[in-house]
C-alpha cells in the first residue's frame, strides 16, 4: 500500500479518534469530578457526613472500574443503540467510553482532594462559609494542579480505550490498525497508526503536565489571599471596642476595612 493510499486513511482514522476521545473525556470530566467530589465530602469527617451514601456510590463507582471495557461496551449496547441509535461508529463508542471513564476520574479527583490542606477548610467554616464556598474556594483551586494531571491520565486512558473500540467497528486508529494491520498484513499502515498513538499520547502528557506545573506554582503564592473569602465576615463579627484583626498579607484593597481607633473614657 502506497503513502497515497494511506494518507486519507490515516487522516479520517485521527479524527475520529479525537472526536470520540474529546467528547468522552468532557463527558467524564463533567461527571466524575462532582462525583469524586462527594465521596470526599460524604467521607468519615467530611463537610457532608454520610457513610451510608459513601459507601453505596463507592460500591457503584468499584464496581464500574472493575468491569473490563471490551465487556462494557458489549453489556452497553442495548444502552448506545437507544442513545445515538445505532451500535456502530464514533458517535457510538462514546457511549461506553464516557462510562467507563467517569468512574475512573471519579476515584482520581477523590484522590486529589483528599490531598487538601483540612486547615483551610476548617478556616472556611469558622468564617461562617458553606459547604459549597469550601468547595468552590479551597477544594477545587488547591486541588486543581492534581485534578489537570489526573483529567491527563484519564485521556491518555481514553485514548487506549478508543483503540480497543476500533476492534468492534467504533472507527479510529484502532479500527485502522486492526482491519488493515492485523487482517490484510499492512505491517507497515500498522507501524505508522502506533507511532501517530505514541506521538498524540505524548503531546497530551507534555501539555498536562506544564499545565500543573504552571498552577502549582502560582497555587503556592495566593493561599493566603484564598483565605480573605467571606468579605468582612469576620471583621464584622467583632464585637464593637475590640481591634479588627489584621489582614492578610498581599490582600486586595476592597478587602481591607477601616476601624476607628478605641476612646479610652
Amino acid at each position: 500500500m502506497t503513502w497515497s493510499e494511506m494518507e486519507p486513511l490515516l487522516e479520517q482514522a485521527c479524527w475520529d479518534t479525537l472526536y470520540m476521545v474529546g467528547w468522552s473525556a468532557l463527558i467524564a470530566v463533567a461527571g466524575g469530578l462532582p462525583l469524586g467530589v462527594l465521596l470526599v465530602l460524604t467521607d468519615r469527617g467530611g463537610v457532608l457526613q454520610n457513610v451510608v451514601v459513601n459507601k453505596v456510590v463507592g460500591q457503584v463507582v468499584n464496581i464500574a472500574r472493575s468491569m473490563p471495557f471490551i465487556i462494557l461496551m458489549v453489556a452497553l449496547i442495548s444502552f448506545t443503540r437507544a442513545i445515538v441509535g445505532t451500535t456502530i461508529g464514533p458517535e457510538a463508542a462514546i457511549v461506553p467510553l464516557a462510562i467507563g471513564a467517569i468512574p475512573f476520574y471519579a476515584r482520581l479527583v477523590e484522590t486529589s482532594v483528599r490531598e487538601v490542606d483540612g486547615g483551610l477548610v476548617e478556616a472556611v467554616q469558622s468564617m461562617g462559609g458553606s459547604t459549597w464556598t469550601v468547595v468552590r474556594k479551597v477544594l477545587l483551586p488547591e486541588s486543581l494542579p492534581s485534578l489537570i494531571s489526573s483529567a491527563t491520565t484519564t485521556i491518555v486512558a481514553l485514548i487506549g480505550y478508543s483503540a480497543m473500540a476500533g476492534t468492534v467497528g467504533a472507527g479510529g486508529l484502532g479500527d485502522l490498525a486492526v482491519r488493515y494491520g492485523y487482517l490484510r498484513f499492512e505491517t507497515k499502515l500498522m507501524w505508522i497508526t502506533v507511532a501517530i498513538l505514541a506521538v498524540v499520547i505524548a503531546i497530551i502528557q507534555f501539555a498536562g503536565d506544564l499545565a500543573a506545573r504552571g498552577l502549582s506554582h502560582r497555587g503556592r503564592s495566593s493561599v493566603a489571599p484564598r483565605l480573605v473569602l467571606l468579605r468582612g465576615g469576620a471583621s464584622r463579627a467583632g464585637k464593637p471596642g475590640k481591634p479588627a484583626p489584621a489582614p492578610e498579607r498581599g490582600a486586595a484593597p476592597a478587602e481591607i476595612e477601616s476601624v476607628e481607633p478605641t476612646k479610652v473614657p
